[in-house]
């Protein structure tokens, strides 16, 4: 069950396969295919967005569900930007990535449910009881107990779903960006197999998130690691992946990056995007 649940996870990150020891990480080069328009003949979002103890949270349940996935979005985010803007959802705002996971979790058949931190970034004391608490009550009022129950949280959320993995039942977790927070936790035997995912040339979360590997395997636990390397922008890119963007303004905006530097004449980067200002 479990290297099923991280393949459709995966999925998600469209990488291309999994090591199930984390011994030899898989690489991934290039940038998705598939463009923001891709799943409309598969999924629409037709998301609730409701209140729970001050909460927001949003949700979509697919037809013959085949598993729950929660989403931990990172500092700064909000459920609302996980879903296209909608009559159910009008605040809504479907950031590109962000969208890209939900659809690919409904796709696949998973329910998928969004939670909003109550302040900038996640904490780990009462809002893990908090989050718990929602997780538990919507899937009892959805009937979905049965079901196997995934999370997957980039950034603040990673280091999240990490400390929320020692508070409930996941079938697999998967870190983004995130090395966990696995010296500040108690990791027993039972804790969920865990796929981090993440960027090597953070030397500091690299090295981390090796040790943590070795942690987990330590304790018996399925471990794995996808490392994404750097993909070029092309003129289309951005209109590819962004609804409502379109050819020109795309090409508009790549020719405007390499013409101020931010990218080289084969379309990388020349600096980590987070310390440009």
């Amino acid at each position: 069950m479990f290297f099923t649940l991280v393949l459709m996870l995966v999925v998600f990150l469209l990488v291309f396969r999994y090591d199930s020891d984390g011994a030899n990480p898989i690489l991934a080069y290039e940038l998705p295919k598939q463009k923001w328009n891709s799943f409309d003949s598969l999924v629409h979002l037709h998301p609730t967005r409701e209140f729970r103890n001050e909460t927001d949270l949003i949700w979509q349940v697919p037809e013959s569900p085949k598993g729950v996935l929660f989403l931990a979005h990172g500092c700064n985010g909000r459920a609302i930007n996980f879903w296209d803007k909608s009559p159910k959802c009008p605040d809504c705002i479907g950031l590109p990535e962000e969208r890209l996971l939900v659809l690919h979790g409904l796709a696949q058949g998973f329910a998928v449910i969004t939670i909003s931190s109550a302040q900038r970034c996640w904490t780990f004391g009462k809002e893990v009881l908090v989050v718990k608490d929602i997780i538990e009550w919507w899937i009892g009022r959805k009937k979905l107990e049965k079901l196997p129950l995934v999370a997957l949280g980039a950034s603040s959320g990673g280091y999240f779903v990490s400390v929320l993995a020692t508070a409930m039942k996941f079938s697999s977790t998967v870190l983004m960006i995130a090395e966990g927070m696995f010296e500040q936790i108690d990791v027993k035997g039972d804790y969920p197999p865990t796929l981090f995912v993440h960027m090597p040339k953070d030397l500091y979360r690299q090295q981390k998130i090796d040790e943590y590997v070795e942690v987990l395997k330590d304790k018996g636990i399925d471990v794995g690691v996808v490392e994404c390397l750097e993909f070029p922008l092309s003129p289309s890119t951005l209109a590819d992946r962004i609804p409502g963007l379109d050819q020109a303004l795309s090409r508009n905006l790549f020719e405007f990056f390499q013409e101020k530097g931010f990218i080289d004449k084969n379309g990388y980067m020349r600096k980590d995007g987070r310390q440009i200002k």
